[in-house]
């Protein structure tokens, strides 16, 4: 924690452990809060690793004050499940950070934590859980946050950390793009493959249509992007180490729930509101939607 506030983390998974061990790395440790009381977090990246000390607490009972900054690091799908936690982290001098996919974090989540202020943010790094339960990260991490005056207790925590902080005042384009990439990685679930798939002409050909799509449908939503953004996220898919996954298939082959409806059938739901033909998200959402929460 830092001397002039204190810090929290809420769901010390890839991302969040990624973070967490930014801070501590710097002297800043948050109190790390969780379903799973790990005795510790553990973060490898290509120089060594990072020991983060718990245990995580596994009680919101346990929590007798709201701190200043809470970092919300679950799943759009464990938002109600985490409202306990959110009821003792948050009150309405806190800053909730949301380090989640999507473009609604804040309408998501701002019921839940108590009159604070709600701050999305754009996660740009690649963090896998091990079977060991530690943490591979994979590039340098990175955060880009709206340019407002809550961001900066964010960028305070994280100065000087692993973690570089970009402020914005087109957050809604970049959120946007980001979409698209959590959008077309969609795709990796069907085929219940890794970013080497991209490698194929008829997969490279069916993700570039859906981008174009999903791109008609975010420039209708205000973002701004240019019509060479489709074909530059196919490529970083193209260049990724073939072995690189994604949360979402991640959770597809551990048969958990999916963030199906934050990824993918919100380019279906804002395409239909603007009139938008979305023929790809007509098939893709419902197969994901089955996928994880069947039936059958």
């Amino acid at each position: 924690m830092t001397d002039r506030f204190t810090i929290a983390l809420l769901g010390p998974g890839a991302i969040g452990t990624t973070i967490a061990a930014a801070l501590h790395e710097a002297g800043r440790t948050p109190q790390l809060c969780g379903r799973t009381a790990h005795p510790q977090l553990i973060l490898r990246h290509d120089e060594g690793e990072v020991v983060v000390p718990g245990p995580v607490m596994t009680d919101p009972a346990a929590i007798n004050r709201p701190f200043d900054l809470v970092f919300v690091a679950v799943k759009t799908t464990q938002i109600a499940d985490s409202a306990h936690w959110l009821a003792r982290l948050c009150d309405e001098n806190s800053v909730v950070c949301a380090l989640q996919n999507g473009v609604e974090q804040q309408a998501l989540l701002q019921p839940w934590v108590n009159g604070a202020d709600v701050l999305p943010a754009v996660v740009w790094f690649p963090a896998q859980r091990e079977p060991d339960a530690s943490v591979w990260l994979r590039a340098a991490p990175r955060l880009t946050l709206p340019d407002l005056p809550q961001a900066q207790r964010v960028v305070e925590a994280l100065s000087g950390t692993r973690c570089t902080v970009a402020l914005s005042t087109d957050f809604v384009s970049i959120a946007w793009r980001k979409l698209l990439q959590n959008a077309v990685a969609g795709l990796m679930v069907l085929a219940n493959r890794r970013a080497g798939m991209f490698a194929r002409a008829d997969i490279s050909t069916l993700a570039l249509s859906y981008l174009r799509e999903c791109a008609e449908v975010a420039r209708a939503q205000g973002a701004e992007l240019d019509d060479d953004v489709p074909q530059t996220i196919l490529e970083v898919f193209q260049r990724a180490p073939a072995d690189l996954g994604t949360s979402i298939l991640a959770d597809r082959q551990a048969n958990r729930p999916l963030e199906w409806e934050i990824r993918n059938g919100v380019i279906q739901r804002y395409g239909r509101a603007h009139g938008i033909a979305t023929p790809i998200s007509d098939v893709l959402v419902p197969l994901l939607a089955a996928g994880s929460e069947g039936p059958g």
